[in-house]
């Protein structure tokens, strides 16, 4: 999901509660403050020698000790609102990625990204993932790519795995 698409779904449903789902089944609490935005640019070089750029929107959420009582969750509005002070302060890029940044005393802080979302009822829940690292020069580090079989997990006739 990028900025954009962020701030739109934000807008189309903002009497919504915004839930985070960190993990299979566990949600930040609603004890979550929007703690920093962060308008990262990144420029690097991978193992083949090959550079590379992008930029990100990171979000940090946090839990609010004070707050480990509390059962309603931030709207999208104040947090449609809370992104757009942020963004007369420092402009978005709209097309950025954009990652959560969150962790508590079970899971380690982590920049996750939208994997994917859901509606229901007057609630989004945005559902984040780790993503894990990789190899971006296969080709010239000659890291084969997972075979057909490994990846799909199925041997289905024409797959080429039999």
């Amino acid at each position: 999901m990028n900025t954009q698409e962020l701030f739109n779904l934000l807008d189309q449903h903002k009497n919504a509660a915004l839930l985070f789902e960190y993990s299979p089944g566990q949600l930040v609490g609603a004890n979550y403050h929007i703690t920093e935005v962060k308008h990262v640019v990144i420029d690097s070089v991978d193992c083949g020698a090959r550079a590379d750029g992008w930029n990100e929107t990171v979000i940090q959420l946090w839990e609010s000790p004070d707050e480990l009582g509390k059962t309603e969750y931030m709207t999208a509005f104040k947090a449609l609102g809370i992104l757009k002070k942020v963004g007369q302060m420092r402009a978005y890029d709209m097309n950025s990625v954009v990652r959560f940044e969150y962790g508590n005393s079970v899971f380690h802080t982590a920049q996750l990204f939208v994997n994917d979302y859901e509606i229901k009822g007057n609630q989004i829940l945005l559902k984040l993932a780790v993503e894990p690292t990789d190899c971006k020069a296969k080709d010239i580090c000659g890291v084969p790519e997972p075979a057909m079989a490994e990846a799909s997990n199925s041997c289905s006739p024409g797959s080429g795995c039999c």
